[in-house]
């Protein structure tokens, strides 16, 4: 053994390592196809002719390509909206959201402060225990947020889980760092805007994707405390469809209607909601990946 760690030449793999490695593998990809193949299906019928769909046998490529799904679904001016409203909350929720979070952290990051015990206590009384919807509620029409659009931004600027995370990566961040800057008369804020944040992308990418991936697909928050047409979400819009409600002021029998004159279908429309909803996502996740780990770990285990 010490032999074979020396020289560190790998052992010979023998015929039941490749029986093993074969079963294992081949297992992982039918796993990974049956888990796949689903939402293959629907981008393939998405981009199917609806009525051409009808007819079944499309497995693994449209077999009439079209865009008409898309463009009926981005013609309609309530989709049309809706996408541009879950747009500007993802933008505007992530980044207060990302910011007001952090901060927060920050100051109970230090374990001399001033009634840190206390605050500490009311957050985790707070992440485990609830008030209820219609307190909830009533707290949102006081703040005059019913029917606004800052109902779905202000009322999660602060996510105590996240914030959970920061403390803990904050405090694995070596105090030199700052206790040097102030020497230098650095101000607190800017210790944490130029030299803590910096140091601190993989944390921060992490509550920045899942944030922006809550955000996106929210419609709790849409369908109880807003009644304004204008103001409906992309996943709000989403499950009304899918549970074949309304579409923003059509209904599914006007989409039926319409669909007489063309391809287009209300399935081949449901589905090319879904892939307007799940695709941005799914663009812009990898990008964050290799972060999100390292984030959710940094800090789990001090000295």
């Amino acid at each position: 053994m010490a032999n074979y760690l020396a020289t560190g030449r790998r052992r010979k793999r023998s015929r039941e390592d490749w029986i093993i490695d074969t079963a294992v593998y081949l297992l992982a990809a039918i796993i990974f196809a049956i888990c796949l193949y689903p939402f293959w299906l629907s981008i393939i019928l998405a981009f199917n002719e609806g009525t051409d769909a009808r007819t079944g046998g499309i497995y693994f490529w449209p077999r009439k390509f079209t865009l008409d799904n898309f463009k009926n679904l981005i013609d309609d001016p309530a989709w049309a909206k809706a996408l541009l409203i879950t747009f500007f909350r993802t933008v505007l929720g992530t980044t207060l959201i990302v910011l007001f979070t952090t901060t927060v952290a920050y100051g109970l990051s230090f374990v001399n402060l001033v009634g840190r015990k206390v605050y500490m206590s009311v957050m985790i009384i707070a992440m485990y225990f609830s008030g209820g919807i219609i307190p909830y509620f009533m707290v949102l029409r006081t703040l005059h947020l019913i029917n606004n659009f800052l109902v779905y931004v202000i009322p999660s600027m602060l996510n105590i889980f996240y914030c959970m995370v920061a403390i803990s990566s904050f405090q694995g961040i070596p105090p030199e760092l700052g206790e040097s800057a102030r020497l230098d008369g650095a101000a607190e804020l800017t210790i944490f805007a130029k030299i803590i944040l910096p140091i601190s992308k993989p944390m921060l990418a992490t509550i920045a994707i899942f944030t922006a991936v809550g955000q996106w697909n929210s419609w709790y928050d849409c369908a109880f405390f807003t009644q304004n047409k204008n103001l409906r979400t992309m996943g709000y819009l989403l499950m009304a469809i899918i549970n074949k409600a309304s579409l923003a002021n059509q209904s599914m029998d006007a989409y039926a209607a319409s669909a007489a004159s063309s391809t287009v279908t209300t399935m081949s429309v449901q589905l090319a909601a879904m892939i307007v909803a799940v695709g941005p996502i799914l663009l812009i996740y990898p990008f964050f990946q290799r972060y999100i780990v390292s984030g959710i770990t940094i800090g789990a285990v001090k000295g």
